[in-house]
């Protein structure tokens, strides 16, 4: 069972962090900076992490359940507090304490700390009143890594260029179960990015006008980096392979993985039966299976714009 922060527990804000995942994700050329530059459709889900977060005297203190993961400057969620306390210039006077349900599998491919420290700089702008703009919040999220500023978005799905920085918000798809299939392996985004090849049939990609994006644009599913991974461990590969044969309409690793995810159809009952069976044949091999549902939230009407 995934671990949830205890109702009993002393009163503060609680926020949602919720994973993503890359619907479409091509890698286009390498930056003078040694980044990379990417195009990629990224879509949150009800797959998360919970957290609570409440005002204290100076200092940052960070307990963590569930998940493995530090709970010291070496954890995003951390780095994410300093950092608003400092350029907020709160860091003499105030201070925060977080306690993080950690749901989300780390270096999965799925935004986990990602999302923690945007949570966290959504989470401590409303609490101090609001001293950043969503502008500010956005540069202050960049500064941590290039998925935050997603996090800190209030869309729940964008198509994202530069090294993921620069988004225009898509309409979310309607409401689609998913099965995701992490295989217990850690994998580090730098090592797959440095182990990618650039060829000649490296190509750049268009996103369709926002009001066209439909369920239709799923075919055009595809990322990069899996081959990268997959060659290294064979089992993403077989992962993807078993949950096909479960019925899933659209398989694909996530990121720089290791998670594989997969949809289904949810428009009759049949497809009901096939999420079912799926965690059901999947968790008889792995721990880590998950039964999630794509995010539908508010979507701004008209053309969506860059920021």
């Amino acid at each position: 069972m995934l671990p949830r922060l205890k109702m009993s527990e002393p009163a503060g804000l609680r926020i949602f962090a919720p994973a993503k995942i890359n619907l479409f994700l091509r890698v286009n050329g390498k930056r003078q900076d040694g980044y990379h530059e990417l195009q990629t459709w990224m879509h949150k889900i009800s797959l998360g992490d919970q957290l609570v977060l409440e005002l204290s005297g100076p200092g940052i203190e960070l307990e963590c359940e569930g998940e493995q993961v530090p709970g010291n400057e070496d954890n995003l969620a951390f780095r994410a507090a300093g950092l608003f306390l400092d350029r907020t210039d709160k860091k003499k006077s105030a201070g925060v304490r977080i306690r993080l349900a950690k749901n989300i599998p780390v270096s999965a491919g799925l935004g986990g700390g990602s999302s923690d420290a945007g949570a966290v700089l959504k989470g401590l702008n409303k609490l101090f009143g609001q001293p950043l703009s969503a502008c500010e919040l956005l540069e202050l999220a960049l500064e941590l890594g290039a998925d935050v500023p997603f996090f800190t978005a209030d869309y729940d799905a964008v198509w994202a260029t530069g090294v993921g920085e620069k988004m225009v918000p898509l309409p979310p798809l309607p409401e689609t179960s998913l099965v995701l299939v992490n295989p217990g392996i850690s994998v580090a985004t730098k090592w797959v990015f440095e182990n990618f090849v650039l060829t000649e049939n490296s190509q750049e990609s268009t996103v369709p006008c926002p009001s066209e994006m439909a369920g239709s644009a799923l075919d055009m599913m595809v990322n990069d980096l899996e081959a990268v991974t997959a060659n290294r461990y064979p089992v993403i590969g077989e992962i993807k392979d078993a949950l096909l044969e479960a019925g899933a309409k659209h398989v694909l690793m996530s990121g720089s993985g290791p998670t594989v995810f997969s949809l289904f159809p949810d428009d009759d009952e049949k497809g009901c039966f096939q999420v079912e069976d799926a965690v059901r044949v999947m968790r008889l091999r792995f721990d880590k299976v998950y039964k999630a549902k794509t995010i539908a939230g508010a979507w701004p009407s008209g053309q969506g714009t860059g920021f």
